[in-house]
């Protein structure tokens, strides 16, 4: 089993991020955090990279769900989807399976939840 699924676009990473918030938002997921890692490894190692983004999408129904069943799976949210460059004026647009991530945890009320997040997810990405 994956543990992420994606999709490359016709589109700079600065193009394809508004994309990928915008079909976020589309599903019910907002974007709490963005992380700029290759900011970030300049700033800290002082190291070039790629361009890299990292939004943290949060859906807050189903993030509520999942901590009523689970106290502890806050340590497993935000969902992260990454933005990164792929070369050639193209951009790779991937998500983790939420389905995966969760198969660690051993709480049977959980599988649901990560079912619909994972198909809301895959339909945000496919929809790019």
């Amino acid at each position: 089993m994956s543990y992420y699924f994606s999709k490359t676009l016709e589109a700079t990473v600065d193009q394809a991020v508004p994309r990928v918030t915008e079909a976020l938002k589309a599903k019910g997921f907002g974007v709490l955090t963005t992380i700029d890692v290759a900011a970030t490894l300049k700033n800290k190692l002082d190291v070039d990279f790629r361009p890299y983004i990292i939004l943290g999408a949060c859906n807050p129904k189903f993030a509520h769900r999942a901590l009523q069943s689970e106290d502890k799976i806050g340590t497993m949210l935000p969902c992260s989807v990454i933005v990164q460059d792929a070369g050639g004026g193209k951009a790779e647009v991937a998500a983790v399976d939420p389905v995966a991530s969760m198969a660690a945890v051993v709480n049977p009320g959980l599988e649901p939840i990560a079912m619909e997040v994972r198909e809301l997810l895959k339909q945000a990405v496919e929809s790019l």
